[in-house]
């Protein structure tokens, strides 16, 4: 993050939000799972192991949707022409698909859509078949403020913590307005998401397309 541009940090920003979007949304409308932070599914499959099964097999399902997106979402990004807009139009495609399920009351299958979409977000800052900047888990970023926080106190530039700050801080602003959204209007929610996905898809076309 501190080796992009001030353009790319709130793009990375916007895209994380929407993330924490998608989750909430996910989490409420599952009791409880996720459909982007999969660390914490992996612990509720473990513990659901132990004592409660059909929680194991919900979050088991819910990782491999993931990692399934991230798949989907590689192969996008390394053959299409503008890797960018193709990732992000594959990410709407897929929250759109989720929200049509939803409308027909199928609240799974739009998990499952949610689950590949967040996957396959991942995919948009890619290079060489690595990811660059991590949208829609925090806790490696959280890391890596944490230890610019150090080295700030040990006399590194005072502020290369800041980035890290708001891609975490553009995950929990969506998550808010996802929990509200969901609230308000329950998987209906999934319309905008899929909108925004658009959106900055038309962005990735018209500025940022690298």
């Amino acid at each position: 993050m501190i080796r992009q541009n001030r353009r790319v940090r709130l793009f990375a920003m916007g895209l994380s939000a929407l993330a924490g979007y998608v989750d909430a949304v996910g989490f409420m409308a599952l009791g409880g799972f996720f459909v982007s932070f999969m660390s914490g599914n992996t612990t509720r499959m473990a513990v659901g192991l132990v004592d409660h099964a059909a929680a194991a097999s919900r979050a088991g399902g819910l990782i491999a949707l993931f990692v399934a997106g991230v798949v989907i979402g590689s192969l996008v990004g390394r053959t299409a022409r503008r890797p960018k807009v193709g990732v992000l139009l594959t990410v709407s495609g897929l929250l759109g698909a989720g929200a049509c399920a939803g409308a027909l009351g199928h609240p799974l299958i739009a998990a499952a859509g949610m689950a590949l979409a967040m996957g396959a977000e991942n995919a948009v800052f890619a290079r060489d078949g690595d990811v660059q900047i991590g949208l829609t888990y925090m806790t490696g970023t959280l890391v890596k403020m944490g230890q610019r926080l150090a080295g700030a106190l040990l006399g590194d530039p005072a502020w290369d913590w800041w980035p890290f700050a708001l891609l975490w801080a553009g995950l929990a602003t969506g998550a808010v307005i996802g929990a509200l959204a969901y609230a308000a209007i329950g998987l209906a929610a999934l319309w905008i998401a899929t909108g925004v996905a658009l959106i900055a898809a038309l962005y990735a076309w018209a500025f940022d397309d690298a």
